[in-house]
């Protein structure tokens, strides 16, 4: 577990779901750049900042190459980061074959799986999402394959021009990938996250649980002293989470 004590008058940002790269890089600019504004002004006043995934709508580390473009973005967490401020990075089904680029270039920690903090004196279960809770059985299985070690060996030996358009056309089309469907609220029993947060609270308490995946900015009352929080995403809404005075708000961004 990783502790965190906010200093005075700071405070702790969650963002996801950006996408960035979809449906095509042009589209996303602007996205883009409202993203890398968003996180200049947070930088302001942030104690840390966790990204929880799908940051980008593709994502494949080859051992020398990574996709093109980005580089506002990638520019802007490295300057944030060498100013001394913590990022904490959670790769997402869209980002899924993420390995140590990040930890490497922006010495910024990057987690496959959902990762307990504690900050100040709140328990945190934080996390991007995907394949958590009962259901979605078609991506569970989709993702076993492709992390599976002998699968990303193979795709690596395609060509980056190949493999990134493969990577990029697959991340739009197929479904299980996309989650290309309407992002509507399901009710709390059908909603697998929600389902997912009160089973663990089942076996330990936790103040709060945050994660990306839905594209529904949600905060959901699970018991008395335990909410569950989803940072909705930057196409339709962006939104975002912030850990203030010790308590967790959602927020627009309204540039």
């Amino acid at each position: 577990m990783i502790s965190i004590n906010t200093s005075e008058n700071k405070k702790v940002y969650f963002a996801s779901d950006q996408h960035l790269g979809a449906p095509t890089s042009e589209a996303s600019f602007p996205r883009e750049q409202k993203f890398v504004t968003w996180l200049n002004d947070v930088k302001k006043d942030a104690e840390v900042i966790f990204i929880l995934g799908d940051l980008f709508d593709f994502w494949f580390e080859y051992k020398t190459v990574v996709p093109k473009g980005f580089v506002r973005v990638l520019g802007k967490l490295a300057e944030i980061k060498d100013s001394g401020i913590p990022i904490y990075f959670f790769v997402g089904n869209h980002d899924l074959w993420m390995h140590d680029y990040f930890e490497k270039e922006l010495n910024i920690p990057v987690f496959h799986s959902p990762q307990e903090f504690k900050i100040n004196d709140k328990l945190f279960l934080i996390g991007h999402g995907d394949g958590l809770g009962p259901g979605d059985k078609g991506y569970k299985r989709m993702k076993k394959v492709f992390t599976f070690p002998l699968f990303q060996w193979m795709f690596r030996w395609l060509h980056p021009d190949l493999g990134v358009r493969l990577g990029q056309y697959m991340s739009v089309k197929n479904k299980l990938i996309s989650g290309d469907e309407d992002a509507k609220f399901l009710g709390e029993d059908n909603e697998w996250l929600v389902q997912y947060c009160k089973r663990k609270l089942e076996t330990k308490h936790y103040d709060y649980f945050v994660f990306g995946h839905r594209h529904l900015p949600l905060e959901i009352q699970l018991k008395e002293n335990s909410v569950y929080f989803n940072t909705g995403d930057w196409i339709q809404y962006y939104t975002y989470a912030v850990f203030e005075n010790d308590k967790l708000f959602l927020k627009e961004y309204k540039q």
